[in-house]
């Protein structure tokens, strides 16, 4: 046991980000209502970061903070602000202003070195993941499919902009087409899940089927409900 009161160690969250693109409070109020509304289970109260880069217009950080924070998101962060004024103004404000990893800064090659040959990134269609899930994580797969393949705790949470597929015991929650894909469905060799959704229409543990717990199932969404069929 340690001898100290704390210990501080490095670790790492999943925390979504809201870009905005306007700095009107009600018009980014209005958006973020409707964009909650289409996968409740997963945004409602869920703690963001704010990044602010592509506004071209000065914004005033006090109204835009009061209209995020009045549709229950929880703004951890702000990211991507270059205006000194604003900068104040949103520290002032107790806001914490980050840096993405992304945003490096770009150095000018050397006049006699050759151009570099293009990187091509290859298109990420799937999240894998070949660990057990415990409880208290949070896994998102932002514009793609999640496939897990093992155990799922309750308490832990898989999210996925596409379908989900889990190859083990699903004790924790499950939400495909976080982002209001209707077509996104979930697969599963053993359902036990504490909450499962799609496009933000969800049941709870009691609102599956008894005949389904615990067996190989696939969930979609049909008519606005959802529906779950024995997975062959």
């Amino acid at each position: 046991m340690s001898n100290t009161p704390i210990e501080l160690k490095g670790s790492s969250f999943t925390l979504s980000v809201v870009h905005l693109h306007e700095a009107k409070p009600e018009v980014i109020r209005q958006a973020l209502e409707d964009k909650i509304a289409q996968a409740p289970a997963f945004l409602r109260h869920a703690p963001v970061v704010v990044n602010i880069g592509s506004l071209t217009e000065v914004a005033n950080w006090q109204p835009l903070q009061q209209a995020i924070s009045s549709t229950g998101l929880r703004i951890m962060g702000v990211s991507g602000c270059k205006n000194p004024q604003l900068k104040a103004e949103i520290d002032k404000a107790g806001i914490p202003l980050l840096t993405e990893g992304k945003e490096k800064t770009v150095r000018a090659a050397p006049v006699e070195a050759p151009a570099p040959e293009p990187i091509v990134t290859p298109v990420t269609k799937t999240r894998l993941i070949d660990t057990p899930v415990r409880s208290g994580q949070r896994i998102y797969a932002p514009n793609c499919d999640l496939i897990v393949t093992s155990h799922v705790s309750a308490g832990a949470e898989l999210i996925a902009d596409g379908n989900i597929h889990i190859y083990g015991m699903m004790r924790g929650r499950a939400l495909a087409g976080a982002s209001g894909d209707k077509e996104a469905q979930i697969f599963c060799t053993h359902l036990a899940a504490e909450l499962v959704s799609i496009a933000g229409v969800y049941w709870l543990s009691e609102n599956i089927p008894a005949t389904y717990y615990g067996k190989a199932v696939r969930l979609r969404q049909d008519a606005a409900a959802l529906t779950i069929e024995p997975l062959n």
